[in-house]
């Protein structure tokens, strides 16, 4: 069972598909205070479902039921705006324009079951567990090159990165 933290943010609507995809992305702030603060704030016009912190806590942030609105224009195996089918997770890092670092062990530990979790309870295949960059490629590199795919592949849980 994994140890959630209710942390609810007000931007996210109704949902009109099916769970098929899950996306991973990186919070791209300098400090987790921040990316929570902006996730949560009113009129922001971004949420997540999950926020993983460095030190593995896991935020729930958004109702699986509900659409967070993570992956902007984005577009998947012929499906235009992925925010309508996808789980979004957010996992704490500065990015590229913030000093971007490895992803700590005590964070994958956590985001590991929870991708697990995800997959099996909605039927997700590991072709449909996708960064940011993939499906929103012209404008998105995240989680980026040090994003420690390998470590979803050897457990069947995401496809290794190309």
């Amino acid at each position: 069972m994994l140890d959630l933290i209710d942390t609810p943010s007000p931007n996210f609507d109704e949902r009109a598909l099916p769970v098929s995809i899950v996306v991973l992305h990186y919070t791209g702030m300098a400090d987790a205070a921040s990316a929570i603060a902006r996730l949560c704030q009113p009129g922001s016009g971004v949420s997540c479902h999950y926020l993983v912190a460095e030190d593995g806590q896991i935020l729930r942030m958004v109702p699986e039921d509900k659409r967070a609105w993570h992956a902007g224009q984005s577009y998947w195996r012929g499906l235009h705006g992925v925010n309508g089918a996808s789980i979004g997770i957010e996992i704490v890092n500065p990015g590229h324009e913030f000093g971007y670092r490895p992803f700590p062990d005590e964070q994958m530990a956590s985001v590991i079951p929870l991708i697990a979790d995800i997959n099996e309870r909605h039927g997700i295949g590991r072709g449909d567990v996708v960064g940011h960059s993939d499906v929103a490629p012209s404008r998105k590199e995240d989680p980026g090159e040090l994003f420690p795919w390998w470590e979803l592949a050897k457990r069947r849980l995401a496809l290794p990165s190309p």
